[in-house]
């Protein structure tokens, strides 16, 4: 049953989109061929009675997919993090699509806290609210802890949301098969791989204890950060369908008026939002990917809250390197540099020529530093700078495209608290103490020492190692009754390998 399910699911799909006039939207974005188009209308337009109505008041895109459920709304979401995929202009469609339904009864709620947990609701809590909010894929409620009185939020997902999420996934891929075989210009795109990305981020966001191994992950990078809070996760009340954490006290951080009466400096949580994720992003190699105002609190004494740990960015250290020193190079306008960066980490083809690169990054950025220091934009910079590189054929990193568009996100919540805010003066100190920190001499005595380490656990095994490739090169000789060959290279470079390791150790210990 799963091809008549996926094709009437299409079909409801398609008449939905053509409903709302959300269907061109949709294909102009993704740049779609003659035949896809010509398809997706075939499955839109004679069924389009069938289609939901959805909210009228909202643009095309976002009206069809809040209509048609729950998954289509998660994959909006993670869509709009993909403007390499969709363009920028349905991307920022996308980012303000709202993920608010309708709350499932607070019965159905305690019954799955129940499940989950082993214990009844009233012998873990002594309250327990109705629905505070409703999301696509779970919601919240307020609760006390019976043992403890602790006040908390409990997050629960919705009932049956792991099949409704399989059906309709199922369904996408379907939809990425015939783009594949019925548009084979529309394979640029990566349909399937669109597709896989977004199962991947779903399945994480369907069993809650990930999120809470996120954010305790987060918690144990961001402890010792001044001015920043995250709520206390609660494993002993915590499981796949449910996740209790501390609650979260403080002003919505995007309540300037309320901030404002409550005497908290915005000029000063502005720089303190930037600068705590670029020093996450950085430092870490891990931050909040989801960094809007709706995850963001202001707490009395004016420390930053974070929640919602659903969506985390990852970037490796070489990669966080390559990043720091990009936007280092920027910042001191150095755009040789900046272009070098980009050959070295292989971003950018070698056939290409540098010192032309150099001269279109010029062109990014220059314009953007002789604005008023109120219109200095990251965002836009980053924007140009894929732009440039999408030009000299660099390929599309997935991590990069989730920092860059979290950073466009961050900068508007600073710019939203202070519209004179002076973005690169913010994130300046943060990026050089990293670049003194990981590009500098200690960083290089730290990596050896890194490889010193790796190398140490091979240590017992080097002797074995060194007899059997003496053993094999006897061997092969023997039979083929020629001199060494350049194989046999291998032993002595073993032993000099493993000398060197014990150096660099040695080095790195008494540096």
């Amino acid at each position: 049953m799963r091809g008549p399910h996926n094709i009437i699911r299409l079909i409801r799909t398609g008449a939905t989109f053509e409903r709302t006039g959300a269907m061109n939207v949709v294909l102009d974005a993704f740049e779609a061929p003659k035949p896809l188009r010509i398809l997706a209308r075939t499955l839109g337009w004679p069924f389009k009675w069938l289609g939901y109505k959805g909210d009228p008041t909202m643009p095309p895109a976002t009206r069809a997919l809040t209509a048609l459920g729950p998954a289509y709304i998660k994959f909006g979401q993670v869509l709009s993090t993909r403007p390499d995929v969709v363009g920028d202009d349905l991307a920022v469609q996308l980012r303000v699509l709202q993920d608010k339904l309708p709350p499932f009864s607070r019965a159905e709620a305690m019954t799955q806290v129940e499940q989950e947990l082993g214990q009844s609701v009233d012998q873990i809590y002594s309250e327990f609210s109705e629905p505070i909010a409703a999301a696509s894929i779970a919601q919240v409620h307020r609760a006390r802890l019976r043992e403890s009185d602790q006040e908390v939020a409990v997050k629960v997902l919705r009932p049956g949301i792991e099949r409704a999420f399989r059906k309709d996934v199922d369904a996408f891929y379907f939809a990425a098969r015939i783009a594949d075989l019925f548009a084979p210009g529309a394979r640029r795109l990566k349909p399937m791989d669109v597709i896989k990305h977004f199962d991947g981020v779903v399945q994480g966001e369907l069993d809650l204890r990930l999120e809470s191994a996120a954010a305790s992950e987060f918690a144990a990078n961001t402890k010792d950060d001044e001015g920043f809070q995250l709520p206390q996760i609660l494993w002993n009340h915590s499981a796949r369908r449910v996740m209790t954490l501390g609650w979260a006290d403080g002003l919505p951080l995007g309540d300037n008026a309320a901030l404002d009466a409550a005497g908290h400096d915005r000029t000063a949580l502005a720089e303190r939002v930037l600068s705590l994720f670029l020093r996450h992003a950085l430092r870490d190699g891990y931050f909040h990917a989801d960094m809007h105002q709706g995850n963001l609190k202001v707490a009395a004494n004016g420390d930053i809250i974070a929640y919602d740990f659903g969506i985390m960015g990852h970037i490796d250290e070489y990669t966080r390197r390559v990043y720091a020193e990009i936007l280092f190079g920027f910042i001191k306008r150095d755009y040789k540099r900046v272009a070098e960066v980009h050959f070295e980490a292989g971003y950018v083809p070698a056939d290409r020529d540098v010192d032309e690169f150099a001269r279109a990054l010029r062109a990014v950025g220059e314009p953007i530093f002789g604005m008023d220091a109120t219109h200095i934009s990251m965002g836009r910079l980053l924007n140009y700078l894929f732009e440039v590189t999408e030009r000299f054929g660099m390929e599309t990193r997935t991590e990069l495209i989730l920092l860059q568009r979290t950073m466009v996100v961050v900068e508007g919540v600073a710019r939203s608290l202070d519209p004179h805010i002076n973005i690169w003066n913010s994130a300046h100190p943060v990026v050089e103490d990293y670049i003194k920190k990981s590009i500098g001499p200690r960083a290089v005595v730290s990596d050896l020492m890194s490889t010193a380490k790796v190398m140490a656990r091979f240590g017992p095994r080097l002797p074995a190692l060194v007899e059997q490739a003496l053993i094999a090169q006897t061997h092969q000789n023997d039979e083929r009754g020629r001199r060494p060959t350049r194989s046999a290279w291998v032993v002595p470079g073993l032993c000099g390998l493993g000398l060197g390791m014990v150096i660099a150790f040695a080095a790195a210990a008494f540096s």
